[in-house]
């Protein structure tokens, strides 16, 4: 079976060694950004990892952002939450969602001077959270959401870049609802995203088209999307988490043309990783920790032929 390696996108650089990571994520621009808390404990969690936590509140919070290797820094100011998710939005905005915000309003959004500009209620069980280039914000729940909260209970919602919702999903008839989206992918101005419990391929366009297709893969871990290819990360009848999965999309369903076995960049197995982030035509991870991430191109892996 052909092998496909990764390639090293972004690391922490060791002057951060002394700080706690709070969210990280690579943003539409391809820029890694990473959210640092100066002063923290990590705090058992029941459902997974172990999640640094503030000593104190309110604190300031180092972004750090690196773009093609090249260092920025700046502050946030006063935060009152953990964040556990972050994006970057255009003009210099980031939006962070967080626990432990007052009154629900669990999503906040800062400005370039590092300052709090508004805050609103994103919805519970936030499994995604995407931004892109074009003051679009994504929002993809999983069941604990969908099942008690108004603003979840849509699977998937568009939000402009102030935070205002404009779209959020409905199943036409025959399709099932969105119970939980496991697998993600934004570019600008379309979501791609596969959910259970049917598993189906969902594109959906920022003017509000909806195209459902069938998908035979199942339930995939992440996918990376250019044109009419699509490779899936995981899945399969045996569920492998480094298989990659080949594929064409057509009008009605996913067609798979070819595996491959994704790699770290030494070409040592890939064993463990975190949930990927899907932008475009490219996929990014990371392992256990976040101060190190890694990408496959979908150009990279080549064009196989069509069946």
């Amino acid at each position: 079976m052909k092998k496909v390696a990764l390639r090293l996108h972004a690391l922490l650089p060791h002057q951060y060694d002394d700080r706690m990571v709070l969210a990280s994520t690579v943003d539409a621009w391809g820029r890694t950004l990473w959210l640092l808390c100066p002063d923290g404990d990590l705090e058992p969690c029941p459902y997974g990892p172990s999640r640094p936590r503030p000593r104190r509140y309110p604190y300031d919070a180092l972004l750090v952002v690196s773009d093609a290797g090249r260092i920025q820094e700046r502050f946030l100011r006063d935060l009152r939450a953990v964040p556990h998710r972050m994006d970057a939005l255009p003009n210099g905005r980031l939006v962070l969602e967080c626990s432990g915000a007052v009154d629900q309003q669990n999503a906040l959004i800062y400005g370039r001077d590092g300052r709090m500009r508004r805050t609103f209620a994103l919805g519970r069980a936030v499994e995604f959270m995407m931004a892109d280039r074009r003051n679009n914000l994504w929002s993809a729940y999983g069941d604990e959401g969908v099942y008690s909260d108004p603003i979840s209970a849509a699977g998937l919602v568009r939000w402009d870049s102030g935070g205002n919702q404009r779209w959020g999903y409905s199943a036409r008839q025959g399709v099932e609802y969105i119970d939980t989206v496991y697998a993600f992918n934004v570019a600008d101005d379309v979501a791609w995203a596969m959910y259970y419990p049917t598993f189906p391929l969902l594109e959906v366009q920022a003017n509000g088209r909806v195209h459902v297709r069938k998908n035979p893969v199942g339930r995939f871990r992440g996918m990376a999307i250019q044109g009419d290819r699509i490779l899936m990360l995981g899945g399969g009848p045996r569920d492998r988490q480094d298989r990659l999965h080949l594929c064409f999309v057509t009008d009605d369903e996913v067609t798979v043309v070819a595996e491959a076995e994704l790699t770290m960049p030494n070409g040592a197995p890939l064993k463990r990783y975190a949930r990927p982030v899907g932008r475009g035509r490219f996929l990014y991870l990371h392992g256990k920790s976040t101060r190190q991430w890694y990408v496959l191109d979908t150009q990279v892996v080549g064009r196989p032929g069509r069946p």
